[in-house]
Protein backbone atom coordinates (compact mmCIF):
# COMPACT_ATOMS: atom_id res chain seq x y z
CA UNK A 1 0.00 0.00 0.00
CA UNK A 2 1.52 3.45 -0.76
CA UNK A 3 0.22 6.14 1.63
CA UNK A 4 1.50 9.79 1.40
CA UNK A 5 0.87 12.19 4.14
CA UNK A 6 0.38 15.48 4.54
CA UNK A 7 1.84 17.60 8.21
CA UNK A 8 -1.77 17.61 10.14
CA UNK A 9 -2.15 14.35 10.24
CA UNK A 10 1.10 13.70 11.61
CA UNK A 11 1.28 16.50 14.24
CA UNK A 12 -2.35 15.67 15.52
CA UNK A 13 -1.47 11.98 16.24
CA UNK A 14 1.70 12.56 17.47
CA UNK A 15 -0.26 15.26 19.80
CA UNK A 16 -2.33 12.57 21.36
CA UNK A 17 0.57 10.06 21.73
CA UNK A 18 -0.44 8.28 18.71
CA UNK A 19 1.87 8.46 16.07
CA UNK A 20 2.56 4.42 16.29
CA UNK A 21 -0.79 4.34 14.80
CA UNK A 22 0.13 5.11 11.18
CA UNK A 23 2.96 2.31 11.17
CA UNK A 24 0.46 -0.30 12.73
CA UNK A 25 -2.23 0.62 9.81
CA UNK A 26 -0.18 1.65 6.52
CA UNK A 27 3.18 0.18 7.20
CA UNK A 28 5.60 2.88 5.24
CA UNK A 29 4.60 6.33 4.40
CA UNK A 30 6.23 8.84 2.28
CA UNK A 31 6.18 12.91 3.01
CA UNK A 32 7.06 15.48 0.40
CA UNK A 33 10.12 18.03 1.19
CA UNK A 34 7.52 20.35 2.07
CA UNK A 35 5.88 17.98 5.08
CA UNK A 36 9.47 17.17 6.43
CA UNK A 37 10.09 21.26 6.77
CA UNK A 38 7.10 22.11 8.42
CA UNK A 39 7.47 18.75 10.71
CA UNK A 40 10.66 18.35 11.45
CA UNK A 41 13.14 21.90 10.38
CA UNK A 42 10.26 24.55 11.43
CA UNK A 43 8.39 22.40 13.90
CA UNK A 44 7.73 24.50 16.85
CA UNK A 45 7.91 21.67 19.63
CA UNK A 46 10.82 19.53 20.22
CA UNK A 47 8.65 16.70 21.01
CA UNK A 48 5.38 15.56 19.12
CA UNK A 49 5.19 15.26 15.01
CA UNK A 50 9.49 16.89 15.12
CA UNK A 51 10.62 13.55 17.75
CA UNK A 52 8.51 10.93 16.09
CA UNK A 53 9.17 11.71 12.06
CA UNK A 54 12.67 11.90 13.03
CA UNK A 55 12.51 8.29 14.91
CA UNK A 56 10.53 6.63 12.11
CA UNK A 57 12.75 4.74 9.78
CA UNK A 58 8.95 3.74 8.01
CA UNK A 59 8.41 7.51 7.11
CA UNK A 60 10.38 8.39 4.04
CA UNK A 61 11.04 11.59 2.53
CA UNK A 62 10.67 12.04 -1.20
CA UNK A 63 11.30 14.91 -3.65
CA UNK A 64 8.37 16.00 -5.74
CA UNK A 65 9.13 16.01 -9.53
CA UNK A 66 6.52 17.79 -10.96
CA UNK A 67 7.30 21.68 -10.03
CA UNK A 68 4.85 23.03 -12.48
CA UNK A 69 1.97 21.29 -10.93
CA UNK A 70 3.17 21.68 -7.33
CA UNK A 71 3.40 25.19 -8.56
CA UNK A 72 -0.50 25.59 -10.17
CA UNK A 73 -1.69 24.30 -6.80
CA UNK A 74 -0.22 26.68 -5.02
CA UNK A 75 -3.02 28.95 -5.95
CA UNK A 76 -5.52 27.23 -3.59
CA UNK A 77 -3.17 24.75 -1.01
CA UNK A 78 -0.37 25.48 0.83
CA UNK A 79 2.83 24.33 -0.08
CA UNK A 80 2.46 21.19 1.98
CA UNK A 81 -0.63 20.35 0.97
CA UNK A 82 0.93 20.64 -3.05
CA UNK A 83 3.64 18.86 -2.54
CA UNK A 84 1.31 16.21 -0.89
CA UNK A 85 -1.18 16.02 -3.64
CA UNK A 86 1.11 16.42 -6.47
CA UNK A 87 3.69 12.75 -4.85
CA UNK A 88 0.38 11.01 -4.27
CA UNK A 89 -0.03 11.27 -8.25
CA UNK A 90 3.44 10.62 -8.42
CA UNK A 91 3.20 7.45 -6.83
CA UNK A 92 0.15 6.15 -7.21
CA UNK A 93 -0.93 6.49 -3.85
CA UNK A 94 -3.22 4.50 -2.26
CA UNK A 95 -4.20 7.30 -0.05
CA UNK A 96 -3.18 10.63 0.95
CA UNK A 97 -3.53 12.07 4.51
CA UNK A 98 -4.76 15.21 4.75
CA UNK A 99 -7.13 17.18 7.20
CA UNK A 100 -7.46 20.57 5.47
CA UNK A 101 -10.89 21.36 3.86
CA UNK A 102 -9.39 22.65 0.66
CA UNK A 103 -6.25 19.78 0.26
CA UNK A 104 -9.76 17.38 0.77
CA UNK A 105 -11.15 18.87 -1.91
CA UNK A 106 -8.54 18.80 -4.42
CA UNK A 107 -7.74 15.25 -3.45
CA UNK A 108 -11.11 14.40 -4.22
CA UNK A 109 -11.63 16.19 -7.70
CA UNK A 110 -8.46 14.80 -8.68
CA UNK A 111 -9.65 11.31 -7.77
CA UNK A 112 -7.43 10.25 -5.34
CA UNK A 113 -8.81 8.37 -2.23
CA UNK A 114 -8.50 10.54 1.06
CA UNK A 115 -8.40 9.91 4.91
CA UNK A 116 -7.72 12.39 7.80
CA UNK A 117 -6.58 12.59 11.46
CA UNK A 118 -9.94 11.34 12.40
CA UNK A 119 -10.97 8.66 9.39
CA UNK A 120 -7.00 7.21 10.53
CA UNK A 121 -8.68 6.86 14.46
CA UNK A 122 -11.73 5.34 13.15
CA UNK A 123 -9.84 2.51 11.42
CA UNK A 124 -7.67 1.75 14.80
CA UNK A 125 -10.66 1.67 16.62
CA UNK A 126 -11.90 -1.03 14.56
CA UNK A 127 -8.70 -2.74 13.85
CA UNK A 128 -8.90 -2.51 17.83
CA UNK A 129 -6.02 -0.41 18.55
CA UNK A 130 -7.74 2.02 20.66
CA UNK A 131 -10.78 1.57 22.64
CA UNK A 132 -12.76 4.67 22.44
CA UNK A 133 -12.80 7.20 19.20
CA UNK A 134 -14.62 9.66 21.46
CA UNK A 135 -11.90 10.00 23.71
CA UNK A 136 -9.38 10.31 21.70
CA UNK A 137 -11.02 13.05 19.66
CA UNK A 138 -11.48 14.98 23.16
CA UNK A 139 -7.55 14.83 23.41
CA UNK A 140 -6.91 16.40 20.12
CA UNK A 141 -9.43 19.32 20.65
CA UNK A 142 -8.09 19.86 23.93
CA UNK A 143 -4.64 20.34 22.17
CA UNK A 144 -6.30 22.95 19.53
CA UNK A 145 -6.78 20.40 16.33
CA UNK A 146 -9.78 22.32 14.94
CA UNK A 147 -12.88 19.97 14.53
CA UNK A 148 -16.18 21.20 13.74
CA UNK A 149 -19.20 19.48 15.62
CA UNK A 150 -20.86 18.23 12.44
CA UNK A 151 -17.58 16.03 11.98
CA UNK A 152 -17.70 14.62 15.55
CA UNK A 153 -20.68 13.68 14.98
CA UNK A 154 -20.44 11.74 12.17
CA UNK A 155 -17.43 10.24 12.63
CA UNK A 156 -18.43 8.96 15.92
CA UNK A 157 -21.98 7.51 14.67
CA UNK A 158 -19.77 5.90 12.55
CA UNK A 159 -18.06 4.72 15.49
CA UNK A 160 -21.39 3.55 17.32
CA UNK A 161 -20.47 6.04 19.83
CA UNK A 162 -23.22 7.97 19.69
Amino acid sequence: MIVVSNTTPLIGLASIGHFDLLKRLFGHIYIPRAVYEEAVIRGKEEGGAKREVLAADWIEVVEVRDRLAVEVLLDELDLGEAETIVLAIELGADWALMDERKGRRKVSQLGLNKIGTLGILLRAKRAGYISSLKEEVERLRERGFSISDSVIKAVLEEAEEI
